[in-house]
């Protein structure tokens, strides 16, 4: 058994490392159970096969970073930072990333996932990002789209989704347009809400700044300089999909987000989000992003619940009897 011992630097707090009750060390002893793990002020102690050491330093010298540069860590960022390291990948350089300060908060990807595809959208024209409730695609986009016009690369900001979920259409809804609109596009203002100042999001929507609507109004335009996100696009049909992209102008950058998972489009139509890749699989400028239940930083047990029911579906899709076929 060897021992390895590393001192803090004497400005850490160790409640910031740890954090409060030790909760930090209590999941990373969680992780490394072979080894005896001792803290003594600013002293770490670890005894253990060598193999587990290495590790545990690894993860100590990037939880450090972390918290030099600001971050906060938990116990889920504790999971994630284990996660990465055993995929060869530094938790300090993807975790510090910053995409808006706001609010008094700091928008950052969390998992390595949201990394490469925050990275895809500043180097790609078009993006789609496919994944489950919960692991960030809608809500970084936003981000990437307020981080746009705030540094003035856009000039405006235009939010869509189809409104098209349960089989319900804004001509058989009652109320006014707003009133028809609102429930589909709530979800786009409660991002909005969390990077901007409240009272200023009237305003910009009036002067035309910021743009909130259904998939429907975008049909027989030109959006340039704009940033343009497509939300729950897998209720978007093959033909509406072609008619979005084909909107895009000079100047502008598109993101396409949904879960191929949740399609709520009536029988018999096909999801453009589905066949989407067949088609523009090859083409440049534009990349696919795939996000999993691993990258769902919502409440823990909404990634049990989201890997949960990917378990059901697979175990029921291949106990589906196979169609018997006649011979002719």
């Amino acid at each position: 058994m060897e021992k390895a011992t590393r001192l803090l630097p004497k400005e850490l707090s160790s409640v910031a490392l740890f954090g409060p009750a030790d909760i930090n060390l209590r999941a990373i002893e969680r992780a490394f159970p072979a080894l005896e793990i001792t803290v003594r002020g600013n002293e770490v102690q670890a005894r253990g096969e060598r193999k587990d050491l290495d590790a545990f330093e690894k993860l100590l010298a990037q939880l450090v970073l972390l918290v030099e540069r600001g971050q906060e860590v938990t116990p889920q960022g504790l999971e994630q930072s284990l996660k990465m390291l055993r995929g060869n990948s530094l938790p300090g350089e993807v975790l510090s990333l910053n995409i808006l300060n706001t609010r008094g908060r700091t928008i950052r990807p969390k998992t390595l996932n949201q990394k490469h595809y925050v990275d895809a959208i500043d180097k790609n024209t078009i993006v789609f990002g496919i994944g489950p409730a919960g692991s960030g695609k809608t809500y970084l986009a936003v981000a990437k789209a307020v981080q746009a016009l705030q540094s003035k690369q856009v000039t405006r900001i235009i939010l869509t989704r189809p409104a098209v979920e349960a089989g319900e259409r804004l001509g058989f809804l009652p109320g006014t347009l707003h009133e028809k609109i609102d429930p589909y596009l709530r979800p786009l203002f409660d991002a909005l809400h969390d990077m901007m100042d409240p009272d200023s999001i009237p305003k910009l929507v009036a002067n035309g700044t910021i743009e909130i609507a259904p998939l429907a109004y975008m049909r027989g335009r030109t959006l340039n300089d704009a940033f343009i996100i497509l939300d729950e696009a897998q209720n978007t049909s093959p033909e509406q999909m072609k008619m979005f992209l084909t909107r895009l102008g000079f100047g502008s950058k598109m993101v396409i987000t949904g879960d191929i998972t949740q399609v709520d489009l009536p029988s018999g139509i096909k999801s453009g989000l589905k066949v989407v890749r067949e088609i523009l699989g090859k083409v440049v400028d534009l990349e696919f992003i795939e996000l999993t239940s691993e990258d769902v930083v919502r409440h823990k047990i909404v990634a049990d619940i989201v890997e949960a029911y990917e378990r059901f579906d697979e175990q029921n899709s291949s106990a589906r009897p196979r169609p018997l076929h006649k011979d002719r």
